[in-house]
């Protein structure tokens, strides 16, 4: 059976359908109309304003707040005409909103709009609708908007709140700087690498330090630094990467910010596909395929991939499941890389045993049970390894990790039980840690392989062995659900 396969690159999935196309309208100067005094009007009015829109407000009558806004807009004038509006008013505008009661009225006012080829919104009639406004996060000039459709504003709502919470009110500040630099950037003589490292030297400082105020003396640091690079700016670099064992909320920062800089990502099997989705959406992705039994492409090759292709000047992501640092082969990967004399950093991850553990709720170092944890393969060229510590992994105070196990765990229990491992310490199976569709089968150590067997779990497999388990075979035998947390509360 061929057991080897080739690096295949894996095309980027179509759009999935969009219930409204995202947009931001550029409005400065630009005449808008409102139809409407109410309150609701208001805030449409102070929305349209802030985005530097000349607003011209038709209406018989005008709330308080309507007034006040009109005494102190946040951005372009607000013009009061106290009339119903006419055809005529559509002359040379950007965009309309409608404020009605009548539905009559709001198809007048919305077919009038669509006849002067003005795009139209009439507040809480989405029939009469051609766009809509979402809920907003200001860090203008960042601007995030966010969209139900209509389905539910409050949901919108409760995710608007929890972006407020994450993302910095500074980031207004380094927003603005961009913007204000982004010239200067282009005329510094950088090349295009040059003027890409200075952003992510930009990027990496503000989220850094989001409450400093950018300075010009921050600008000229991230110049000169760039071009104190030299060469260095025009070389490809290589990030291993640990992906986790599959929850994508289990990465970290750094993970996040190395795929979105990535210009290839060399994944693995193990790597479930949501993680795939944090990567920017132009990054090339290439399935190198290793997988604990399966046919993988050979490590000498993606060695050779990942060497060449930063050679030629491409920010690799080598992404794996897990921690790279563990049974990753992540050492064989350095050496060629830097043998090769290109730049190589590490992106530790959430490793399989700590996902599986937490999900299970059990500590791998109960203070009562164990002094110590131990992790080890299941699997090397030609099946079990035979330098295996047995006392060790015979030891009552340990915690064992196994990886790669399913072909060989009868051969290590039973190697293990004939050093002295009691036959009925604890042990589980966690199938795809931390993942929607993770199983778990427990039971004495004795007996697992014979469960595992049953159950036919799909990979990957990891198995714990160790007192601290005690409690979760416990319920395996007495049929006690686990209840897991899925998410976060908003």
């Amino acid at each position: 059976m061929n057991t080897t396969r080739t690096p295949t690159e894996t095309r980027e999935p179509r759009m999935e359908r969009l219930a409204r196309l995202p947009v931001f309208f550029a409005l400065t100067d630009r005449r808008a109309v409102l139809a409407g005094g109410t309150p609701a009007a208001a805030w449409k009015a102070e929305l349209l304003s802030a985005a530097g829109a000349d607003v011209h407000v038709f209406a018989d009558e005008l709330s308080d707040e309507m007034r006040a806004l009109t005494a102190s807009p946040p951005g372009g004038a607000i013009h009061l005409h106290l009339r119903c509006w006419e055809a005529e008013d559509f002359a040379g505008v950007a965009i309309a909103v409608g404020a009605f009661e009548d539905n009559g009225e709001a198809g007048r006012f919305a077919a009038a709009a669509r006849a002067a080829g003005v795009p139209v919104n009439v507040i809480d009639k989405p029939a009469f609708c051609d766009f809509s406004f979402g809920s907003i996060v200001n860090r203008s000039p960042l601007v995030i908007s966010i969209s139900t459709d209509g389905a539910a504003p409050v949901f919108a709502q409760a995710i608007r709140a929890k972006l407020e919470a994450l993302i910095p009110r500074g980031f207004t500040h380094w927003a603005d700087a961009a913007r204000r630099w982004r010239s200067a950037v282009q005329a510094s003589g950088l090349s295009f690498a040059g003027r890409r490292r200075f952003w992510q030297m930009f990027t990496a400082h503000a989220v850094k330090y989001p409450d400093q105020e950018p300075s010009q003396a921050d600008f000229k640091s991230f110049i000169d630094a760039t071009w104190a690079e030299g060469a260095k700016v025009e070389q490809g670099s290589v990030t291993l990467v640990g992906a986790g064992p599959g929850d994508p909320e289990l990465l970290t920062l750094r993970a996040v910010r190395a795929l979105q800089s990535a210009d290839i990502i060399l994944f693995d099997d193990l790597v479930s596909p949501e993680v795939l989705d944090f990567a920017r959406r132009e990054a090339k992705k290439m399935l190198v395929g290793k997988t604990g039994h399966g046919p993988s492409c050979k490590q000498s090759e993606i060695n050779t991939l990942m060497v060449d292709l930063a050679r030629a000047g491409k920010r690799v992501v080598r992404l794996k499941g897990g921690d790279p640092m563990i049974f990753g082969r992540a050492g064989e990967e350095i050496e060629a890389c830097r043998n090769a004399g290109i730049a190589i950093e590490v992106v530790p991850g959430i490793s399989a045993a700590q996902g599986a553990a937490s999900r299970l709720g059990v500590s791998l170092t109960q203070r009562s049970d164990v002094r110590r944890v131990q992790y080890v393969t299941g699997h090397s060229g030609n099946g079990l390894p035979r330098d295996l510590d047995w006392r060790s992994l015979a030891d009552a105070s340990a915690t064992t990790v196994i990886y790669m196990p399913t072909r060989t765990l009868a051969e290590f229990a039973d190697a293990a039980i004939a050093h002295g491992l009691d036959p009925s310490t604890p042990a589980v199976a966690v199938s795809r840690a931390t993942r929607s569709d993770e199983q778990t089968v427990a039971g004495p150590i004795s007996g697992l392989v014979v469960q595992l067997a049953e159950a036919g779990l799909p990979g990957p497999v990891l198995v714990m062995i160790g007192r601290v388990f005690s409690e979760v075979a416990r319920r395996e035998r007495h049929g006690v659900q686990r209840t897991q947390q899925v998410g976060a509360n908003l």
